[in-house]
């Protein structure tokens, strides 16, 4: 079951194309990362899921409606931490639940929310005297109120230390486990892999990649590989006595052996030994989603180059 479905949405700003024709669709009980440099259109996207802007084109739908139709009944289902969130200095995080409960026009149990984003111990302190970890999670607290079915989380740890964003995560992880459905947008790409069921890379208005972390990393990253330092003596060998792809730089005497699976790692471990040959510096290497994303980034971009040049 899918909790938001869109197919070629489409946004432009006079001349701009901010959202060129996308589709995907975000499942019940899943989160789902948005990921894009500053300009991909991850903003604009977003904002059009939560009824706040109209499409030019393109079908949309969130919790079974029209978020631009039927934004009062959609924002009473929803909850939205915004990027650079804030609020009222000399409120407490229980004085800022019991707020957003009046505006929303329902009862809540401050109390419980506080306790489901790890905020209890801070309830009576003022906001402009909490941590960033903390206000963050005021946010998170506020998005709750009203027991929203979706959650749209827009870059919720951007400008916070690892420790903070971490505990952060934590909530983040708590609200998944209690059935909330997520969509999160970052510029951290450990955050996307730590959390992110699905993941969709956006450039350019453009999606580029979508699945998993794991299935990204599987189509779109080059082989696991093995690395040590030795000479070319040993690289020599090691070609000579296998079927491995095997490079070497003379500059640092860095041999990288390409292998596929487990027995091609005990395989290649044993030529080493083998060979009888000096080395030091054994290690296992793959590509991260990080290493990924930045590559598809670049392509895109000498992509859009050779486009505008040609």
């Amino acid at each position: 079951m899918s909790v938001i479905e869109t197919h070629d949405l489409k946004k432009s700003y006079g001349f701009l194309q901010a959202v060129k024709g996308i589709s995907f669709d975000v499942r019940s009980g899943e989160i789902f990362s948005m990921l894009g440099p500053n300009g991909a259109g991850k903003t604009t996207t977003i904002e059009i899921l939560e009824g706040l802007r109209t499409k030019d084109s393109g079908d949309v739908n969130v919790l079974g409606l029209d978020p631009w139709k039927n934004g009062y009944e959609l924002h009473k289902r929803i909850g939205v931490i915004p990027q650079g969130f804030r609020f009222f200095d000399k409120a407490t995080p229980k004085e800022a639940i019991n707020y957003y409960a009046d505006l929303f026009g329902v009862k809540t149990n401050a109390e419980q929310i506080l306790q489901e984003v790890i905020l209890q111990d801070a309830e009576n302190n003022y906001f402009e005297n909490l941590s960033g970890g903390q206000k963050q999670k005021v946010g998170l607290a506020l998005s709750l109120v009203n027991n929203p079915e979706l959650l749209f989380l827009d870059e919720p740890t951007t400008g916070l230390d690892p420790q903070a964003r971490r505990a952060v995560w934590q909530v983040i992880k708590n609200l998944k486990k209690a059935g909330r459905s997520i969509v999160l947008t970052t510029h951290y790409l450990e955050e996307a892999e730590q959390l992110a069921d699905r993941v969709a890379i956006m450039d350019d208005g453009l999606i580029i990649a979508t699945g998993s972390p794991h299935e990204i990393e599987q189509r779109f990253g080059s082989q696991e590989r093995i690395k040590v330092i030795g000479g070319r003596q040993l690289a020599d060998y090691i070609k000579t006595n296998s079927n491995f792809k095997v490079t070497y730089d003379d500059s640092t005497s860095e041999i990288e052996i390409a292998i596929q699976s487990k027995n091609d790692a005990l395989m290649a471990v044993r030529l080493i030994e083998q060979s009888g040959l000096d080395w030091s510096d054994l290690s296992t290497e793959k590509d991260s989603l990080e290493d990924i994303f930045l590559r598809l980034i670049s392509n895109t971009a000498e992509a859009a180059d050779s486009f505008h040049t040609s």
